[in-house]
């Protein structure tokens, strides 16, 4: 039996051969996906949750409770809870008009003002993704540039050009809001879309060009179909930030009738900050429609963040 030498430069080769080279950012997912990750994930979860679980403790004691001790103390005195703060909050006039009126303005306000920027957006990134025309790259650097642009920059502009008289929506406010929370959206909603739009695969793109589809068959039948998972997601963000938003609807609404929501919470304390539990009942009025939206398309609003992540 005949043996064959080792040199000492073959160890080493073969050493260096089996030493983990797993790169550091593989480690580190790996880690994070593991059960390591799983327990940071559920600890910063409930820590994410405990604010919001006391405010809806809070929605449910006495005003007496509520001034005097932490909502925690609800837990040894279960048989004081009550649903006086929803009713009595539900029934007071702010400004003259019922709160459960705000509720319906912020539903008035939030459905176009998702609507229309998107669908504006859409069709803006497939002509920056698909179609070809002179000063297109720089048209598209304008836009990402207007992203950094502070909303209160422009509200008086705004305001001037709503109030010139040949447009005719001077008193109109749920036009004005609509139009003002597109234009804000706008620039980086178009960014996005452009990016998941331009990513689709050009081959699908060419075969309906070379089948006789044109750019609206295109768009209409292709395009917004593959990229469902980005509206969605970006339907969401623009729908919590509009029904959140108190800047905006403030300056634009102009009277009481016209106000979002955020305004009666905001008023609904009192002139002296005393009505603490009517806060704690129509904050978390105000959280119940966002939340059952983000719960609804929370499956579109991982594939939208998942989206273009891996090719192949």
């Amino acid at each position: 039996m005949s043996t064959v030498p080792i040199h000492a430069e073959d160890a080493a080769v073969g050493a260096v051969t089996f030493t983990d080279q797993t790169p550091l950012g593989t480690k580190l997912a790996r880690t994070a996906s593991g059960r390591v990750g799983r327990i940071v994930v559920w600890i910063l979860a409930l820590l994410w949750t405990v604010p919001t679980f006391g405010l809806l403790v809070s929605s449910f004691r006495p005003e007496k409770a509520i001034k005097t001790t932490g909502w925690w103390n609800a837990f040894g005195h279960l048989g004081d809870m009550t649903t006086k703060n929803y009713s009595q909050v539900l029934s007071t006039k702010v400004g003259g008009i019922p709160f459960s009126q705000y509720f319906w303005n912020s539903v008035k306000i939030t459905i176009p003002a998702v609507v229309i920027p998107i669908v504006i957006a859409a069709l803006a990134a497939y002509a920056f993704s698909w179609m070809h025309f002179k000063g297109r790259d720089w048209l598209f650097v304008v836009v990402v540039g207007l992203m950094v642009v502070p909303i209160q920059m422009c509200l008086i502009p705004l305001l001037k050009l709503f109030n010139l008289s040949w447009l005719h929506i001077g008193d109109n406010g749920f036009v004005k809001i609509w139009i003002a929370h597109a234009i804000f959206a706008m620039p980086l909603t178009i960014f996005l879309l452009k990016n998941f739009i331009g990513a689709l695969p050009r081959e699908v793109m060419e075969a309906a060009r070379v089948d006789g589809a044109s750019h609206l068959t295109i768009f209409a039948k292709l395009v917004l179909p593959l990229s469902v998972p980005a509206l969605a997601s970006i339907g969401i963000f623009q729908f919590l930030w509009v029904w959140s938003d108190l800047l905006v609807g403030k300056v634009f609404g102009g009277n009481a009738q016209n106000q979002p929501i955020t305004k009666a919470v905001v008023d609904v304390v009192g002139s002296r900050g005393n009505d603490w539990q009517l806060l704690t009942a129509g904050a978390f009025i105000m959280m119940i429609v966002p939340l059952v939206v983000f719960i609804s398309l929370q499956r579109y609003f991982v594939r939208g963040l998942l989206a273009g992540s891996v090719k192949g």
